[in-house]
């Protein structure tokens, strides 16, 4: 039987929950959380790429943005909840008016929608950053939940930094905006403090003490400062959490979120001890990994869980003996249910347009207009003349970079290297500069400790951008030495952060075409959140 909120908690201890609801709602979270990691903005179009992606995976809700941040994130929810049919499309609002109604705007289109509203509930926020009594956050959290529920039928309703909040005072807000119409109440760890068997137990606690908590899921949404999340929220889930809120490779700021993949497939793989189910497309996985990882311009570590490229490989002679003899020696799950093997090249330089645009439907990328398709397959036939083989990875990055047809204000045209031991080694390159409606070519040659650095100053000297190099890091995208190296570059400016990629079977190219592609990224309408971190 549940006692009042007004009872505080004492020793608490972690049991297990029986639930007559054997399914965990998937709530992705990458298009908002994730894309506040610094660096990792997506343009409308990339947003809907991963929206899609989303969708094939079979994602409950996806969070597809917060639409009071700008008017960008409220057009690209808006384009998502017009084209995404199979998921609920949800967008963040601050517990006011404003962020309320112009979420319920953005989401408006969509088949099943959702606004998730939120407020600060730990003594710390309310009394640094809210400035606001308990009794006033209770009012205005109960407030905006009326409001949106008159706006939206499913309403979901998050204490921000919960992890550290008062319990007694967690009970009585939740209680209050349950009342209100809330019916998924989230209990996010937002800096990412919590410890498992603690954070599993304020939870059980929460659900058990709240006297209409029937009334309402319970979600969990926590952040990896402390390499947790992902525990933190199994626990939550085997204290009776119902939704799990989470992203595609773990991305979000800071240290990022939970991992989807790996909180899928704990539970999947894990059936005895958790006994339920999500209804994730699991093959689907490591396609939107790698998508997100191109899109952003983050590597996925070779060694991360279930996506990296080491996940299941085996080079210990005892492990690769006993996978032979039975895969369950020190396999607990198949490469092949989380997506690996199913990628195969499938185009060369003689296939046709018609094949190339089904392949790239067929992994959901699309193009508005037949210029932009046709600009895509010109990319790829030049791969194609000198790469033999061409894999979705290599699909997936000819359908991304970025050019002037796409609005940018630079592009790459071409470049010249020349390195002689002994010598400085000089670039000198040509870059096509957008001028009103039209563009010009500016060539500039530049001088430096090795080629990279000889590029990077040839075009700092065309773009005069001032920017400093934060990051610059290569990765192989395939096999082989005539593999296309994918270079990220990371330029900040003025508290800004932006990442740029490229991708090309000769490295300085590449890196040209990654830095190029971050000066577009630093000459884009600048998004300003009304809150440095979400939840």
């Amino acid at each position: 039987m549940r006692k009042g909120w007004q009872q505080k908690a004492k020793g608490i201890v972690m049991s297990d929950v029986k639930s007559s609801n054997d399914s965990i709602i998937i709530f992705d979270t990458t298009l908002r959380d994730g894309e506040q990691s610094p660096g990792a903005t997506m343009n409308k179009d990339e947003k809907i790429r991963v929206a899609k992606a989303l969708e094939r995976l079979k994602v409950d809700v996806i969070e597809a943005g917060f639409a009071i941040a700008s008017q960008g994130d409220f057009e690209s929810i808006h384009a998502i909840a017009s084209q995404v049919k199979d998921s609920r499309i949800c967008s963040l609002a601050r517990a006011v008016q404003g962020d309320i109604e112009r979420a319920a705007e953005a989401v408006k289109p969509a088949q099943a929608s959702r606004i998730h509203t939120f407020i600060a509930t730990s003594d710390i926020h309310m009394k640094h950053k809210l400035r606001m009594s308990p009794d006033q956050v209770v009012e205005q959290a109960v407030a905006s939940v009326k409001l949106a529920r008159n706006l939206c039928d499913d309403i979901e309703f998050s204490c921000e930094d919960a992890g550290r909040s008062d319990p007694v005072f967690l009970c009585r807000i939740i209680e209050a905006v349950i009342n209100a119409g809330a019916r998924t109440i989230n209990i996010p760890d937002t800096v990412g403090y919590a410890i498992p068997d603690q954070f599993g137990a304020m939870m059980k606690h929460l659900i058990e003490n709240i006297p209409n908590s029937d009334k309402a899921t319970f979600s969990v949404h926590c952040h990896n400062d402390l390499g947790l999340a992902v525990a933190n929220s199994l626990s939550a889930v085997q204290a009776g959490a119902r939704q799990v809120e989470c992203t595609i490779n773990g991305l979000g700021e800071r240290a990022g979120n939970a991992s989807l993949e790996e909180i899928v497939m704990a539970i999947k793989t894990r059936q005895d001890l958790f006994g339920l189910q999500t209804g994730i497309h699991t093959p689907e996985i490591l396609p939107a990994s790698r998508l997100v990882s191109s899109i952003t311009g983050f590597p996925v570590q070779p060694n991360k869980a279930i996506v990296g490229a080491n996940a299941f490989a085996r080079e210990s002679g005892i492990h690769q003996d006993g996978v032979l003899k039975h895969r369950e020696t020190y396999e607990i799950m198949k490469a092949e249910d989380v997506g690996w093997g199913a990628n195969k090249m499938v185009l060369g330089k003689h296939s046709g347009r018609n094949a190339f645009k089904s392949r790239l439907q067929e992994l959901g990328i699309t193009f508005d207009t037949d210029e932009e398709l046709n600009l895509a397959f010109s990319r790829f036939k030049a791969l194609a003349d000198v790469k033999h083989e061409i894999f979705d990875e290599d699909l997936h990055v000819v359908a991304t970079n970025t050019d002037l047809a796409s609005g940018g204000a630079y592009a790459f045209d071409a470049i010249q290297v020349q390195c002689v031991t002994g010598q400085a080694p000089t670039t000198t390159i040509s870059v096509k500069v957008r001028d009103g409606e039209a563009f010009k070519t500016i060539e500039q040659t530049g001088t430096g400790s090795g080629p990279v650095d000889a590029t990077f100053k040839a075009i700092e000297s065309i773009a005069e951008s001032g920017a400093h190099l934060e990051l610059y890091s290569v990765n192989a995208i395939t096999q082989g030495t005539d593999s296309q190296g994918e270079v990220t570059v990371r330029l900040s400016k003025n508290g800004r952060v932006v990442n740029g990629c490229g991708a090309d079977v000769d490295i300085i190219t590449a890196s040209a075409m990654a830095y190029i592609d971050a000066l577009n990224h630093l000459a884009m309408d600048v998004k300003t959140h009304p809150q440095k971190r979400g939840i």
